[in-house]
């Protein structure tokens, strides 16, 4: 009891206020204080959120498709990506979906997928006329630049199929070979019975003289 006393007449004596009014008004100088701090000074920056790191994406195992038109290939150009991607070469149908920065969309080369690109490739051209599998009128330094190209993919990508006609798809090139076989035994059956008829009728005109 004689510690308070003394520490409130201490208080009284330099300030002139009593113990309750001086503990009041130094309450409120460190609540002001606070308040321009908190105004004029910057908050601790809030810790940063680590995010977690991407898993890659990786995709499926090549599936070997066998034979595919043109027009069946141009579904595997990136646009769905619950597909994978496809480019052919020389007629031979290779899966690209690890190359999808490349050949993907947004890729620098994603006009080649879904497409042969035989002629883009030689040429090195990205004209939309030259994405075709149609080599004529290319130069021996062209070709061996497509050699090259497709010995890249072979060595790079798998192998899932290759393109064919609509013609050949629908079996129409084997009816045609079925019925030009069936021709040429008609016809050999043909020359057969005229020679026949040929010679009995020789036969006949001996007889007869």
């Amino acid at each position: 009891m004689a510690l308070y006393e003394s520490f409130a007449a201490a208080i009284h004596s330099y300030t002139g206020l009593s113990p309750a009014a001086f503990f009041t008004i130094l309450a409120l100088m460190v609540g002001v204080y606070r308040l321009v701090c908190g105004m004029f000074v910057a908050p601790d920056a809030a810790p940063e959120k680590r995010s977690l790191p991407q898993e890659p994406v990786i995709p499926p195992e090549p599936v070997q498709m066998g034979e595919m038109t043109l027009e069946e290939l141009r579904a595997y150009d990136g646009t769905d990506p619950r597909k994978p991607l496809f480019m052919a070469i020389k007629g031979q149908i290779y899966d690209v979906s690890n190359g999808r920065m490349f050949y993907g969309p947004g890729g620098p080369y994603a006009l080649f997928a879904g497409r042969d690109a035989s002629r883009a490739l030689a040429l090195m051209s990205f004209d939309s006329n030259d994405l075709t599998g149609n080599l004529e009128g290319l130069g021996t330094s062209e070709l061996e630049v497509l050699q090259d190209w497709e010995e890249k993919f072979k060595e790079k990508y798998v192998n899932v199929g290759r393109l064919v006609s609509e013609k050949t798809r629908d079996g129409d090139g084997d009816r045609s070979v079925e019925k030009t076989e069936l021709n040429q035994e008609l016809h050999r059956d043909t020359v057969d019975a005229n020679a026949e008829v040929e010679a009995n009728g020789i036969e006949s005109n001996v007889r007869r003289n």
